[in-house]
């Protein structure tokens, strides 16, 4: 268990090198510890508060809660909300977290709760048929911004200064314009990711670059970057992006269609996106998610339906781990937490003594 000892090495010491894959993260000699949650949904949307706590978010309006380390779940779900696709969630704490349904017009929507799920707010609802919200992020507590795919030739961003309480549309002077056919991918609740108090960076697809956006201002002014993961097609881009400080960060992405090659699937910055570089040895297939592991500067996790890959040298080559199925990844200083399809989440478990 390699990757385990990377999230529990004392800060400092030098990481251990990554076992070669194996298991499908079935617990049974994998780098995941499945966690039974009672659901077959798709569960694209996660948020990590510790060790303890998890929440993840999935299709036919579903909101899961586990305050025991993943030995119990309970679904939390807006009311009403069965016909809803809930792919990103964001949480502070046991208790509050604001969740994002995706889809046109009056689909996309924000729900906000500040008791565990026992009662939901219904913070913004969409009216444009033309917009379309892929991600949510928060800088704090207060601060945060939620992106539809272009209207009118551009990003639409939205902005909330009161923990998601209510939202307004930012203007949109400061946004470069979209390419033909570019939007965001609502895969893994990662294609709008924060670092500090200000910096946003926001991930594309489907136009001819594959590109970033980022802002240093909380989304009233962006700039545009290519990256080197192939774009040119609606299947394919820049998916999930992860920032270790305002400088370091990664991107990964591919071609989601089953079999088709993902060649350069994945990216590196280090001087906050304005420029990227190709990763040495990028993972082999389409990753939709990726978060950095805790005490380690240099060592972050990469998911898809394919594998689990690891990197020990700041995304530059990736190794797979394991070969087991998940759409996002998302750490905390005490846990590492995954999640995708038919239901699955599961825990990064500290090696056996």
């Amino acid at each position: 268990m390699a990757l385990a000892a990377v999230l529990t090495t004392p800060a400092g010491a030098a990481p251990p090198a990554p076992a070669p894959a194996r298991g499908g993260g079935d617990g049974a000699g994998s780098v995941w510890s499945l966690k039974e949650t009672g659901t077959d949904v798709r569960l694209r949307g996660l948020a990590a508060v510790g060790h303890r706590t998890a929440w993840a978010a999935g299709s036919r309006g579903t909101v899961l809660r586990t305050t025991d380390g993943g030995r119990s779940w309970r679904n939390v779900a807006p009311p009403g909300a069965a016909g809803l696709e809930l792919r990103d969630v964001e949480a502070f704490d046991d208790r509050t977290a604001v969740v994002l349904a995706i889809g046109e017009g009056e689909a996309s929507r924000i729900f906000r709760t500040a008791d565990g799920g026992a009662t939901w707010t219904e913070s913004f609802r969409n009216t444009d048929p033309r917009a379309f919200y892929d991600c949510v992020a928060f800088f704090d507590r207060r601060h945060g911004l939620a992106m539809s795919d272009p209207v009118d030739g551009k990003y639409r961003i939205l902005s909330t200064r009161d923990g998601g309480r209510t939202w307004r549309t930012l203007p949109g002077d400061g946004m470069p314009p979209a390419q033909p056919g570019e939007a965001g991918f609502a895969a893994s609740g990662q294609c709008l990711v924060t670092a500090g108090s200000r910096d946003v960076w926001l991930a594309t697809g489907g136009g001819a670059v594959a590109r970033v956006l980022h802002s240093a201002d909380r989304g009233v002014t962006w700039t545009a970057a290519a990256t080197p993961i192939p774009g040119g097609d609606p299947a394919r881009g820049v998916f999930a992006l992860a920032f270790r400080d305002r400088g370091r960060g990664l991107a990964v992405g591919g071609d989601y269609r089953p079999g088709l090659p993902s060649p350069r699937a994945a990216a590196v910055t280090r001087d906050a996106g304005r420029t990227w570089e190709p990763s040495a040895a990028p993972p082999p297939a389409y990753r939709s998610g990726v978060a950095w592991l805790p005490r380690f500067r240099s060592a972050a996790l990469a998911v898809g339906p394919t594998g689990t890959d690891l990197t020990l040298d700041a995304g530059r080559t990736w190794r797979t781990v394991d070969t087991g199925s998940f759409d996002t990844v998302d750490c905390v200083p005490t846990a590492c937490w995954a999640s995708g399809e038919k239901g699955r989440v599961a825990r990064l478990e500290p090696p056996a003594r």
